[in-house]
């Protein structure tokens, strides 16, 4: 399938329909990269934005440092170690969410709990690891490149967005309310615990499988930017919703299109990430101006 998609592109190029750089595999890869990510992100950042979970995201994407330290440990293959990976950072999710249930220490202060040891056990996995790979890896672990997605990539990424897909469909409007006031989610018979652990292994899954494709630490930031963003302009929780993901997977598209096509000295996730910010900033100056003129 890959190949025929390769080969359109090609002749699209060819017919001069599209600019040489598509004519480029690795672009094509990043470019449906993108087209899969900014909508998954997008999607679960209205909930950590309703959920006020921002700093969650960030302890799950800074976990995966450790999980790729295990995972060349335990001698998986250097560029694909899924399955420390995998376990790891769900894992991690789900011993935060029980001790949250069963702790009075308040929320964001056990995450920074749980983030710090994230970073301590990964730095001292480090010194191991070092031995072993080249030092670009981690590099590439914490900061990512959606330029050398391969095809294994974008299957992985495709069974997640038709798993995320489903769930929202099949359980969306279950989890806005869950989010937004648990106590009539509870009353109408509605597994809030449930919920929130599912919620928790979402965001694990999701932050693994772009973790090579815009890196731990911009994970993080395309969850939380896009729906913050939203949020400030949008009149109700659908328009919300929608322009979340439209933000999130304009901003994955162009940070990967543009800076190729301009010749760019920048690489696509932190580019990704500063498109989220611009729309950040519009989405802010229309509020204001809205608000001057009402």
């Amino acid at each position: 399938m890959m190949t025929t998609l390769y080969q359109w592109f090609q002749s699209a190029v060819d017919h001069g329909w599209l600019p040489e750089m598509f004519s480029y595999e690795f672009l094509i890869n990043a470019l449906f990269a993108s087209l899969m990510i900014g909508p998954m992100l997008g999607l679960l950042g209205t909930l950590v934005v309703v959920k006020r979970l921002a700093f969650l995201s960030e302890a799950v994407g800074h976990s995966v440092l450790t999980g790729v330290s295990m995972g060349i440990l335990l001698g998986e293959p250097v560029t694909a170690p899924w399955i420390s990976l995998f376990t790891f950072s769900i894992l991690f999710s789900l011993l935060l969410q029980w001790i949250k249930g069963r702790s009075t220490i308040p929320y964001d202060a056990l995450i920074g709990v749980f983030l710090s040891f994230a970073l301590a056990l990964g730095a001292a996995l480090l010194l191991y690891v070092a031995k072993h790979v080249n030092a670009h890896l981690i590099e590439q672990v914490m900061f990512g490149s959606i330029l050398v997605s391969g095809v294994d990539d974008l299957i992985l990424l495709a069974v997640i967005s038709v798993a995320v897909v489903f769930l929202a469909v099949r359980f969306g409007n279950q989890a806005y309310l869950v989010a937004i006031s648990p106590d009539v989610a509870h009353s109408q018979r509605i597994n809030t615990r449930l919920h929130d652990y599912g919620f928790v292994i979402l965001i694990a899954l999701i932050t693994v499988a772009a973790v090579k494709i815009i890196g731990a630490v911009l994970v993080g930031a395309l969850l939380l930017i896009p729906a913050a963003s939203a949020r400030l302009v949008a009149r109700d929780l659908k328009q919300m919703l929608t322009l979340s993901v439209l933000i999130a997977t304009t901003s994955s598209v162009f940070g990967v299109l543009i800076p190729m096509y301009e010749e760019w000295p920048v690489s696509a996730g932190p580019a990704i990430t500063l498109f989220a910010c611009g729309w950040f900033v519009l989405c802010l100056l229309f509020r204001q101006f809205n608000a001057k003129t009402a």
